[in-house]
């Protein structure tokens, strides 16, 4: 197959992949901001939860999946339908979109370790967390932002100002070289890291604990499910980065198989870190009786 086939056709692959990502994207930040709604509506109603740090952690890393979701939708919408949009507005949105995926998992990381610090230093943890949440947050998009910011600048300086202005039919992705796929992987991993070891101090912890107590056998059980529904975000992820774009029926096919996996635990996560949370589904639930409950008396009681 010669070169300019070879681009035809990657063109071809490209607009394909992007019109069945956009629709997925659609299915996916429909259902998962939804549940968000949801669950933020849950929290911002108790005083007691919107202060817990792992409530403002867990509304947070929601958001950031919404909002990754969303874009998902203006980006790949932007490609199927040959926006002619112009290059710095794919690279803001793409960009966008990127920072709020790393969101997602910087998010996982503080999750664990804001869990690993509640079950072994529960009484040192408590002052110094709560001190230093918002900070902490703070910091976080510092480092997003700043790493994509310097990566597009990077990126850019290979572009003149006239490419950077022109439309393009298909929005182009940036960031595919391989010194930025390798930063990528190495912020990926770090991340992944860092959730690791903390599930494998909390899961020491219960072992240490005692093997025949319920709520142990339960908290372990929680971690294994949290691991794999990690395992459904990063192994995917990694594998986008590693392969980057290549031409063919079989990595067209392995491409949407990956990005089915993906959006299948963006799906998961509302459910997992949301709804698992007992005391969320018991204040669902209530929430859910009083309005049937509610709406069924004045129904009953008819026009006055």
């Amino acid at each position: 197959m010669n070169l300019s086939s070879e681009h035809c056709n990657i063109s071809d692959w490209l607009r394909l992949e992007a019109a069945v990502k956009a629709s997925v994207y659609v299915v996916t930040f429909s259902f998962v901001t939804f549940i968000t709604i949801v669950i933020i509506a849950i929290v911002w109603q108790n005083s007691r939860m919107r202060k817990e740090v792992r409530y403002i952690l867990l509304c947070h890393h929601l958001m950031c999946t919404s909002s990754y979701c969303g874009l998902g939708v203006v980006f790949q919408g932007m490609r199927a339908l040959l926006a002619n949009s112009p290059v710095m507005l794919c690279w803001v949105v793409f960009g966008a979109q990127l920072s709020f995926g790393e969101g997602i998992l910087f998010t996982l990381a503080l999750m664990a370790v804001n869990t690993y610090l509640a079950i072994c230093w529960p009484l040192k943890s408590l002052s110094f967390v709560e001190s230093v949440k918002y900070k902490i947050l703070a910091g976080t998009w510092i480092i997003i932002v700043f790493k994509n910011v310097c990566l597009f600048i990077i990126e850019g300086t290979k572009s003149t100002s006239v490419a950077v202005l022109r439309s393009e039919p298909l929005c182009p992705v940036t960031l595919n070289s391989t010194p930025s796929r390798a930063i990528g992987m190495v912020f990926l991993l770090l991340l992944l890291s860092i959730i690791l070891i903390s599930y494998f101090l909390i899961y020491q912890e219960g072992k240490r604990a005692g093997h025949f107590n319920r709520s142990n056998i339960k908290a372990r059980k929680t971690v294994l499910i949290h691991l794999l529904q990690i395992s459904l975000h990063v192994i995917p992820t990694l594998l986008f980065i590693g392969l980057g774009k290549m031409c063919g029926e079989f990595f067209f096919a392995l491409n949407l198989v990956l990005f089915g996996v993906f959006a299948f635990a963006q799906c998961l996560n509302p459910l997992i870190y949301g709804l698992w949370n007992r005391e969320l589904r018991s204040r669902l639930y209530y929430w859910m009786c009083c309005r049937f409950w509610c709406g069924h008396m004045m129904n009953g009681r008819g026009p006055v």
